[in-house]
């Protein structure tokens, strides 16, 4: 944690904005006076009313310089300043009865082995929907993510001249959006239900409004050109020796991100829509007039779009587009993602070709991986979007951070959702680029619809408890048999029946 002033006692660092206001204070007034060079700092006695020989006003507070290195803070509250007046009629001095003592520096001296490593590699970690109800529980999920890197740094890579830094993209909070007008049209009625709901999934509908939507990607976008431009003049040397940035974004804020690097814009889809309505009215019947009016307004439209383009090609010319992020992103992880939703709604279809560059060109970003859980409602697959038969085939297990000897995942051979498709699919002496053509690939079989959730539950159980006999070997994992209801069987009973 880097701090330049901290309180006397717990050692806790000031705030950033008004540490830093102490520093230049501090410096104007003393730079160049000996100070006592000693670490084993203790509270000094009261001063018994030693005037103040400088002070700094702050907004909630006021610093005070008696000496050098004797510096104290006061609260200008209205309370602090009553307890103080009090304490000072009863013969206590002002630094003792409400002033807290400042240190400039910590109360250990730093060693050079205490420096960590350079940082050759940065990653945001940027969260979705629900962050207005907890807003630091970014902070701490990013501190879980960064201490087990940490180990899996000193476990693998420890001869590596490695070092990767997480930081907490948390953007929701400074955004305005509509203020307090959703709360006020809330009802009361389950108002505990109402706020989640306010504070979660509102986002979502704030993100498909075209009110507030530029108003989400602004805020993310420049939260993180902010802190890469901060941690970059904060370390300089990343930089200089090509440090890599990758994005982690969970839910909502796939979506978003996505945007960013895309630089997707709703208005375009919507020109596309009018475009191919125009060629449908083409081929009806109508009037003279209406032909007439159709042919005016394509001639007009298509010399607008020349004009448009001519001033867009005079701008570029005179002046470069900046990109809308600071940085080339190295690495696009998405955990429990609705982004393949959005683009299956954007018109996006399975390709050909195999690579994600028809989803995500690679000189946008170079790996795009998509994680989530089996049971996550929000989060959707991406493979099939990039080959249709990937629908057929199972998702890789990803390995835990402390496991053992883990097989490497180029080595783990495909399995197949639907077994009884698996003759038309891949040889297991063939690799993956030699699957069959999407065209062709097997689609995979559903549940019913009708099917509850305590009937899955039930068989989940029931599976839990079979024998290992009952797990297929191309799956690896229990083959589970729907179960009869009581219906179904006093049916069965009434038709064998005389």
């Amino acid at each position: 944690m880097r701090g330049q002033w901290f309180i006397d006692g717990t050692w806790q660092p000031l705030e950033e904005e008004e540490s830093n206001l102490i520093e230049q204070e501090h410096l104007s007034c003393f730079k160049g006076h000996q100070v006592q060079e000693n670490f084993d700092m203790e509270v000094s006695k009261p001063l018994d009313g030693k005037e103040a020989i400088h002070s700094l006003k702050l907004s909630r507070s006021h610093v005070d310089w008696h000496s050098v290195d004797e510096v104290y803070l006061y609260s200008d509250a209205t309370t602090s300043k009553i307890a103080r007046t009090v304490t000072q009629k009863l013969g206590f001095s002002k630094a003792s009865s409400s002033g807290t003592r400042l240190h400039r520096g910590y109360v250990e001296e730093a060693t050079l082995e205490d420096k960590p490593s350079p940082t050759t590699h940065i990653v945001f970690v940027v969260h979705g929907i629900g962050q207005k109800m907890d807003q630091g529980r970014i902070i701490k999920n990013t501190a879980m993510m960064r201490d087990t890197a940490r180990k899996v740094e000193e476990k693998y890579f420890a001869n590596h001249a490695t070092h990767v830094e997480f930081l907490p993209v948390e953007w929701r909070s400074k955004l305005a959006l509509d203020g307090d007008t959703v709360d006020s049209i809330t009802p009361d009625k389950v108002r505990g239900l109402r706020d989640m709901l306010n504070s979660s999934a509102m986002d979502i509908m704030y993100y498909t409004s075209p009110l507030y939507r530029d108003e989400l990607v602004k805020g993310l976008q420049q939260e993180l050109n902010r802190l890469y431009v901060l941690f970059c003049s904060r370390n300089p040397e990343f930089t200089e020796k090509g440090g890599k940035v990758s994005i982690v974004s969970h839910s909502l804020g796939c979506v978003i991100t996505y945007d960013i690097m895309m630089g997707w814009n709703p208005v375009r889809l919507y020109e596309q829509l009018l475009e191919k309505e125009y060629d449908d009215l083409e081929e009806t019947w109508m009037s003279y007039e209406e032909q007439h009016l159709l042919e005016e307004f394509y001639l007009t439209k298509q010399r607008l779009k020349e004009i448009e383009e001519r001033l867009h090609r005079l701008k570029t010319s005179t002046i470069s587009k900046t990109p809308a992020l600071k940085f080339k992103v190295e690495n696009f992880f998405c955990m429990g993602s609705p982004l393949a939703v959005f683009l299956a709604l954007r018109g996006i279809r399975p390709g050909n070709s195999g690579s994600q560059d028809h989803i995500l060109p690679r000189t946008i970003c170079n790996r795009l991986l998509n994680i989530f859980h089996p049971t996550d409602p929000v989060a959707y697959r991406l493979e099939p979007l990039i080959l249709k038969h990937y629908s057929n085939i199972s998702p890789v297990q990803i390995h835990w951070y402390n496991t053992a000897n883990p097989l490497p995942y180029e080595h783990m051979k495909p399995s197949f959702l639907n077994p009884s498709k698996e003759s038309t699919s891949v040889p297991e002496s063939e690799s993956l680029p030699t699957i069959p053509s999407p065209t062709t690939s097997p689609v995979l079989a559903r549940r019913p619809y009708g099917e509850s959730i305590t009937n899955i539950g039930k068989e989940l159980r029931a599976s839990a408890k079979a024998s290992e006999g009952c797990c297929s070997p191309a799956l690896g994992a229990p083959v589970l048999q729907p179960r009869r209801s009581s219906r179904q069987k006093w049916r069965r009973k009434s038709r064998q029946s005389p």
